[in-house]
């Protein structure tokens, strides 16, 4: 269902377009919610097949598929097999998918604090219990995680990619350093960045589309538009969609569509 309301300045943006010939759906950070993923992917198949024509339909998630919620590694399982049949699928990296490979790749430091904000559950979706991994040296609990989660998630998780271009919209996690090109934006902003990303006016050349940052509406601007809506927070998941000149918005609630 489309979206009735948002928070911003949607009137003060200028006109965009989309890649010519696609049709894309923008989703934001699932944190582990496989069943609001579930509904909001019904919503998209829906949309897309009501909208017709030839447009070729394309899925781009914005990062932090893992943590928090109780279904990490069903929704990499979903995302990685193909979300959509028919659609081709994006998946950009997430600061939280950033930390797990890093643990992945054996840097110590980082554990305590993995847990913390929602690692533990991560794990837990992949049958280990991380209480028992604090008792361990923390090679050895480094180990078990690598054995804990399968090889192709693993390689999944390392092909994601920080952005993407279609048309006039920029696909990043969390956002750009303005005043940076493209090209020479780092890692760490386009998956960490908040301000002062969030609180700049200027023209980026394009609008930047991310989650990362959550608001209970979708946070709307002449320059880019925020889509994590809290799908872990406050049970909603949200996607924008883009074709052409037109763009419009859905919203999974636990109850059901917004």
């Amino acid at each position: 269902m489309i979206l009735q309301r948002w928070r911003g300045e949607r009137a003060k943006a200028p006109a965009r377009n989309g890649a010519a010939g696609h049709r894309a759906y923008a989703i934001g950070d699932v944190h582990g919610r496989l069943d609001l993923l579930d509904g909001l992917l019904q919503q998209i198949d829906g949309d897309h097949r009501a909208r017709g024509g030839e447009a070729q339909p394309l899925l781009i998630f914005l990062g932090d598929l893992i943590d928090r919620g109780p279904h990490s590694s069903q929704v990499v399982e979903r995302v990685r097999g193909g979300a959509l049949p028919g659609f081709r699928t994006v998946a950009l990296l997430g600061n939280h998918e950033e930390v797990l490979l890093r643990l992945l790749d054996g840097e110590e430091g980082l554990l305590r604090q993995w847990f913390s904000f929602g690692g533990a559950e991560c794990l837990a979706s992949y049958g280990a219990d991380a209480m028992s991994l604090l008792t361990m040296p923390e090679q050895t609990a480094l180990e078990h995680i690598r054995h804990a989660i399968p090889a192709e998630h693993q390689a999944f998780l390392h092909g994601m990619g920080d952005s993407f271009r279609f048309g006039s919209y920029l696909f990043v996690h969390a956002g750009i350093r303005p005043g940076v090109p493209l090209e020479q934006q780092s890692s760490i902003d386009l998956r960490w960045i908040r301000q002062p990303f969030l609180g700049d006016r200027r023209d980026h050349g394009m609008i930047v589309v991310h989650g990362h940052t959550i608001s209970k509406a979708i946070d709307e601007r002449a320059n880019r538009i925020g889509i994590d809506t809290g799908a872990f927070h406050f049970g909603v998941l949200t996607a924008l969609g883009f074709e052409g000149e037109e763009r419009w918005f859905m919203q999974q609630m636990e109850d059901g569509p917004a």
